[in-house]
């Protein structure tokens, strides 16, 4: 590990002199460094130092070398904007990306806005992020609930026709944005016949899990959602296997990271059925030899594999570097041009970011947790998803209309102010 930072400490060494005397370009990120998503906050502060050096090492962003500049959101709202604040005020910074719920993210994108500053969400699945809430300075790099509901419905109504299910969802923006799209797409919108019920966030406790996770049992469902995310879904999970309930029950987490599955571990997570949209696995299933290289560099640097936290993080960066290169200046209004419609490949195969809503679309996986048995031939343990379905990202997304329609029904604009 040493050996490696000092590698890296090199390389930034033999830059030319003009970047090393340039004034550094600041970019923010609001991240939760405590609280319950904080596992998905440090991989992406992981792959962010990584990926500033990377750029930095090729020599900046219009000659200037990236510092980084980090807050904690605690995943709170209200700590989110005021770190927005303080990131363009006092530390001037000239872009924000981060964020593991969706209430964080769209707090900080609105406060940013009014700053004239980009905010790139990184794990915010809420539709409304992009939708009802979204502006013109917000960028999704991830999917969102819309479209990971899509492609897992698809697995779900192919091999669990007709059966009952019942949702335990986080109650806030994420948790019902996603309970609402599984629904729709599974055709179990009828409350009466798939019940549910919702829980705390972020003071959820394991009382509300043992409560829901009872009313769940009794109500004799076949597929238990838990629209739950981080700790939270750990927690219940781990509550629900020790009740026995993986044995009469198919469990379901729609969106699912690797951080979420090794908090668990791979007994407790094995069959378990979700969505993302990267696995570390992806690049190797699919050959995509720049997702093997993020991969492998990332695993060597920490002694680990990169979550799709870590990915969207990283991605992110090498984005707004490219976007400002391609614009030949670091205003807002310029770089956001530049940014909308923009097709390209990175760690997947072809991505764009969609001008209407600034939705980055993308193909889309249905996953299921592997036996622990293989989960552990991985040299560092992490194998854990199987990609079990696929869905293309134009496919999956809402189309204009679909979109427009809730737009109308929240009486917000036709297109993003």
């Amino acid at each position: 590990m040493r050996y490696i930072w000092k590698s890296i400490a090199l390389l930034c060494l033999l830059v030319s002199g003009e970047l090393l005397a340039a004034p550094s370009v600041k970019i923010g990120l609001n991240y939760p460094q405590t609280g319950r998503y904080q596992e998905q906050g440090l991989a992406q502060r992981r792959a962010a130092f990584m990926a500033v050096d990377e750029i930095n090492a090729a020599g900046g962003i219009l000659g200037r070398p990236v510092e980084l500049v980090i807050k904690n959101t605690g995943s709170k709202p209200d700590r989110s904007v005021r770190n927005v604040e303080q990131l363009v005020d006092e530390d001037g910074v000239v872009a924000i990306f981060g964020g593991s719920s969706s209430a964080v993210a769209i707090s900080g994108g609105k406060a940013a806005k009014s700053r004239d500053r980009i905010y790139f969400g990184t794990l915010t699945y809420s539709n409304e992020t992009t939708g009802t809430e979204g502006h013109t300075h917000m960028f999704r790099e991830s999917y969102n609930a819309w479209m990971g509901a899509k492609v897992l419905s698809k697995y779900l109504k192919t091999n669990y026709a007709g059966q009952k299910y019942f949702f335990i969802t986080a109650d806030y923006t994420w948790g019902w944005s996603t309970e609402r799209s599984i629904r729709i797409f599974s055709n179990t919108q009828d409350k009466e016949s798939h019940p549910g019920v919702l829980t705390p966030f972020p003071t959820a406790l394991q009382k509300d899990f043992v409560d829901a996770l009872n009313q769940a049992q009794a109500s004799d469902a076949k597929i238990l959602v838990l629209v739950l995310f981080g700790d939270d879904m750990v927690r219940a999970l781990e509550l629900a296997t020790s009740m026995g309930m993986k044995d009469k029950m198919k469990i379901v987490v729609p969106n699912l990271t690797l951080g979420m599955a090794k908090s668990a571990g791979p007994a407790i997570m094995e069959g378990v059925v979700g969505a993302a949209p990267w696995t570390w696995e992806v690049p190797y299933i699919f050959n995509h030899p720049k997702g093997k290289e993020f991969v492998e560099r990332f695993s060597e640097l920490y002694g680990l594999r990169p979550s799709s936290s870590a990915a969207s993080a990283y991605s992110i960066l090498w984005q707004y570097k490219e976007a400002v290169e391609r614009a030949g200046t670091f205003r807002t209004a310029s770089v956001i041009k530049e940014l909308e419609g923009h097709r390209y490949t990175l760690l997947k195969d072809e991505q764009y970011w969609r001008e209407f809503d600034h939705q980055n679309v993308q193909t889309v996986y249905a996953v299921r947790c592997k036996p622990r048995s293989e989960v552990m031939l991985d040299e560092f343990n992490e194998d854990y998803f199987e990609i079990i379905d696929s869905m293309p990202g134009d496919e999956a997304a809402q189309t204009y209309q679909e979109w427009l329609a809730e737009r109308r029904s929240a009486n917000k604009s036709d297109h993003l102010e």
